[in-house]
């Protein structure tokens, strides 16, 4: 799971160091990122750089305040990709993406 780089203690500070709260948010995460995922793959299919951007976005922010440093990372060069017009970066990370995301079903 060290490819997620997930900061839980930054990840707890951010629930008040609330274990029972941040498993809720994280398995909200987990169901909103797969369906994020599903309209980055949709934006891909069509060509349509601005769904892919959205639901990049929704993914590196949920991420970042949950301190999952690797998923950030790669959303982020997804949306910065998609918004300068380009599907590339998003098409060339999108197995790496699939992975953190099935390691995320693991936490």
């Amino acid at each position: 799971m060290s490819d997620l780089k997930w900061d839980k203690a930054f990840a707890l500070e951010q629930v008040a160091d609330d274990e029972g709260l941040l498993q809720e948010l994280v398995e909200i995460f987990k169901e909103s990122a797969l369906s994020d995922l599903a309209g980055i793959q949709q934006g891909i299919e069509k060509g349509d750089a601005v769904m892919g951007e959205a639901s990049a976005h929704s993914i590196k922010g949920a991420a970042a305040s949950l301190g999952f440093h690797g998923l950030r990372e790669v959303t982020e060069a997804m949306e910065t990709d998609c918004r300068n017009g380009s599907l590339g970066v998003v098409t060339a990370q999108l197995p790496e993406l699939e992975k953190l995301l099935d390691l995320l079903q693991e936490v």
